[in-house]
């Protein structure tokens, strides 16, 4: 049976291992099917990253737009909430926008990675596959970074939930 062409599949970059660098830090075969194959997953999943992104800034801006609606009355209608509601629009426009802007640091790293792999198994250049792992570094040492930022406002965010619900009990 002759081989169809899958139009579902990933693209694919040519492997030449002619290309690789000789010496003690020359990739293995293996190696570099694993880098050809994690390539467009790693770009796809940066894409997507940028466009979560830019739906969450948006979703941020939206909800801006809208806090005049729950501030002043239209046509002698009285506004739909209070000051309180507001308040808590601001509060989530302003979270959804700084949380959106956030977002783009690791999906440009992530898209970068998968880039200068490509770069790597298209020329052999040993700059691309330094530039690639670099941005992988910088990908995780953000996610951590975010990660000991979250953990050290746990704490404060019980305390600050059982004091708001003393005050408002």
């Amino acid at each position: 049976m002759p081989e169809t062409i899958n139009p579902y599949q990933s693209p694919e970059t040519a492997v030449d291992p002619g290309n690789t660098p000789a010496g003690q830090g020359s990739l293995t075969e293996a190696m570099l099917i694993q880098l050809k194959g994690a390539s467009p997953w790693l770009r796809f999943v940066g894409v997507l990253g940028f466009v979560g992104a830019g739906f969450t800034i948006l979703t941020g801006v939206v909800f801006l737009t809208l806090v005049p609606f729950f501030t002043r009355s239209f046509a002698g209608i009285e506004p739909f909430g209070g000051i309180m509601e507001a308040v808590s629009f601001i509060i989530i426009a302003v979270f959804s926008i700084i949380v959106g802007v956030f977002m783009v640091l690791p999906s440009l790293f992530l898209y970068r990675f998968g880039e200068k792999i490509r770069g790597y198994l298209r020329t052999g250049a040993e700059q691309e596959l330094e530039a690639a792992f670099k941005n992988n570094r910088l990908l995780w040492k953000f996610i951590g970074i975010i990660c000991i930022v979250s953990l050290a406002f746990f704490p404060v965010m019980m305390i600050g939930s059982v004091i708001a619900a003393l005050a408002f009990s």
